[in-house]
């Protein structure tokens, strides 16, 4: 969990009682009462996802991996919808670009970088990917905003595609989050209207509009990812898909409406 500098892999739930999850035992809060809607139409449950991320938060593309990875798990049982949420790591961050290595150098040191880069091109690889540090690194103002509106225009599954081409596009080739071609390249990939996108970077309309909104609908968050089951269940930093796959079957089979939540296999 990128918190401006560092992961931090915590969770919580927010429920009245106790959730117990692998072995961790979690106090909870009520945040709003939200249920498991049922599709009638296909007999399946209806998981919502919120997550709370930043384009150029590495952990939050690994994060995404391993929700995708817990989510396959239960494709019989459950309809994903996944919303991707604001978050800026660095909103004062410069619209030009600066040379992304060196900014993380100046921002860790370079000996802890040393450290880091190896480690993350790890993690990278262990999902598949390549981790690249090469390229420019900026304000992600702009992102966000394409990503909100495409949630509110066109859906959450051309959402999810657009995070997917602006993490893929940012820590795997290279590409500057804030290159208006990159980012209408990006749009287009997804299966978006170019001309529409073009019209969101050109003016402070709705993406603008949405982005100061939504930046604002979870205010304890303070790192990134951050996800929302249901507006009841929380998880922040990048879990193990095993995580995210217990607290969905817990979702999916009603847990108990008070007090303890055992997870199979807790004690």
């Amino acid at each position: 969990m990128a918190e401006r500098d560092k992961q931090l892999p915590t969770m919580f739930c927010m429920q009245t009682g106790v959730i117990r999850l692998n072995r961790i035992v979690i106090k909870c809060r009520i945040l709003r009462n939200v249920v498991v809607a049922t599709c009638a139409m296909s007999g399946k449950s209806v998981v919502n996802v919120e997550v709370v991320s930043d384009t150029v938060c590495p952990w939050c593309y690994i994060g995404k991996r391993r929700l995708e990875k817990a989510m396959k798990q239960f494709v019989d049982r459950a309809d994903f919808k996944v919303h991707w949420l604001p978050f800026q790591l660095n909103p004062d961050a410069p619209q030009e670009g600066v040379n992304k290595m060196e900014s993380y150098r100046q921002k860790f040191g370079a000996s802890r970088v040393a450290q880091m880069v190896p480690a993350m091109t790890q993690t990278f690889a262990n999902e598949g990917m390549q981790y690249s540090m090469g390229g420019l690194t900026g304000n992600t103002r702009n992102s966000h905003r394409l990503l909100a509106w495409a949630a509110a225009k066109h859906g959450l599954d051309r959402q999810n595609a657009l995070a997917e081409e602006l993490f893929k596009g940012y820590f795997t080739q290279e590409r500057y989050i804030n290159d208006r071609d990159f980012l209408l390249e990006a749009v287009e990939a997804a299966g978006l209207p170019r001309d529409e996108a073009a019209a969101i970077l050109n003016t402070d309309g709705i993406g603008e509009q949405l982005v100061k909104e939504e930046i604002h609908k979870y205010p304890q968050v303070t790192g990134v990812p951050f996800f929302v089951v249901n507006g009841r269940y929380t998880l922040s930093g990048a879990q193990d898909p095993a995580i995210f796959a217990e607290l969905f079957r817990n979702v999916l089979n009603h847990e108990a409406p008070a007090g303890d939540v055992a997870a199979p296999g807790a004690s």
